[in-house]
């Protein structure tokens, strides 16, 4: 399966007043690093959108936080892809900092109709995820 990585500065607005990266935004670094990750497989989610009628939401998630980052950090984001089912996409996503772990996720991502009703993947990004 396929794999990516971002570059991730860690500015003034991701901190809490100790200059702590706050818990919840490692989930909006997460969220960057899949539309990223799409991008890089040349699948954009307002093309899916609006061609498709398709959209990817997060059904579950995992996280692990191991240590903190702070202010001025650059961060390393991989997302990498576990599972590819009918409707449901399991993927990794690790951040470190200076080659150290830091924040790990498991995220379930499913793919809906506009109602949110499931639909399975389209052929042609599940090869592009797998690779092909």
């Amino acid at each position: 399966m396929k794999s990516h990585s971002i570059d991730i500065r860690v500015y003034y607005e991701d901190t809490d007043a100790g200059g702590v990266v706050f818990y919840g935004n490692y989930l909006k670094f997460a969220e960057r690093g899949r539309t990223e990750f799409l991008r890089a497989i040349d699948v954009e989610n307002k093309q899916v959108h609006d061609e498709l009628g398709l959209l990817f939401v997060v059904r579950a998630l995992k996280a692990d936080y191991y240590l903190p980052a702070h202010l001025d950090d650059m961060l390393r984001l991989t997302t990498s892809v576990e599972r590819i089912g009918g409707a449901s996409l399991d993927m990794k996503q690790i951040v470190t900092k200076n080659d150290e772990k830091i924040f790990e996720m498991d995220v379930t991502l499913v793919c809906v109709d506009t109602n949110t009703k499931p639909k399975k993947w389209p052929s042609f990004i599940k090869e592009r995820m797998n690779g092909e």
